[in-house]
């Protein structure tokens, strides 16, 4: 599938709001909230692999990108 064509899952945009970091510093924080030194720390150091390191990486792109306005409508 070529980029342009990518349709975002909203499933990634959902657990980013409601999962909780699973451990480190900021274990128990919703991944929303995670701060943007934490983000860039995983950016330079490397995110974890899988489902969270996905949704890390998204969040990361929103944050630095000033997207947050899009997680809105799915914050409870």
């Amino acid at each position: 599938m070529e980029a342009e064509n990518a349709v975002p899952d909203p499933d990634i945009l959902r657990g980013i709001v409601s999962m909780r970091m699973p451990f480190g510093k900021y274990k128990g924080t919703v991944l929303c909230d995670l701060p943007v030194s934490y983000l860039e720390w995983f950016a330079r150091e490397g995110f974890p692999p899988g489902k969270l390191g996905m949704m890390l990486a998204t969040l990361f792109e929103i944050k630095t990108n000033g997207l947050m306005y899009l997680l809105d409508p799915l914050r409870k």
